[in-house]
């Protein structure tokens, strides 16, 4: 079975629904930011503050490498996991990508302590998730198939990616 790759800005829920994914279809689950922070032996904005976002995507794209070689898996992506178009043909090789995607507001309410996020340190966390998203659009169109999460629970969100996975696995 191919794996699942989740893409999608952060806090758009690829976590949370990729454990419920990988539960339902008995997959393995892995999130690349948790691959990072163990390679590097630090969290993620200590990786920032260090060394940068430069040497940070260096890292990510080690990490996604080693992600999608791992079969029958659910693999959850940082959200600029996408600026790097390598990184999406790797998750395609024994994979789909499907990308979850929510209105700035309801990103806004799901980040809750921005602070963690060292790419949203802003004056303005909501004008800036806005600007982000702007930017990374046309990355995002790289996806397999493209879910809009931001009237959806956990559960239905999970479905709909269960859903998409059924239709494009044959591909």
């Amino acid at each position: 079975m191919k794996n699942i790759a989740l893409t999608g800005f952060m806090a758009t829920g690829k976590s949370v629904v990729g454990k419920k994914v990988a539960d339902i279809l008995s997959f393995g689950y892995i999130d690349t930011d948790c691959l990072i922070e163990k390679i590097c032996g630090m969290k993620i904005p200590e990786i920032f503050d260090k060394y940068g976002e430069k040497y940070f995507r260096g890292i990510e794209k080690v990490a996604v490498k080693r992600a999608s070689r791992l079969k029958n898996h659910v693999i959850s992506t940082g959200g600029g996991v996408v600026l790097n178009p390598s990184n999406i043909v790797q998750l395609r090789k024994h994979g789909v990508v499907i990308c979850l995607k929510a209105r700035p507001e309801i990103i806004l309410r799901n980040v809750g302590d921005a602070g963690s996020r060292p790419i949203l340190m802003s004056d303005d966390v909501y004008e800036r998730i806005k600007t982000l998203l702007d930017e990374r659009q046309h990355f995002y169109e790289f996806a397999d198939y493209t879910i809009d999460i931001s009237e959806m629970g956990i559960d239905d969100a999970a479905a709909a990616v269960i859903k998409a996975y059924s239709i494009l696995k044959t591909r």
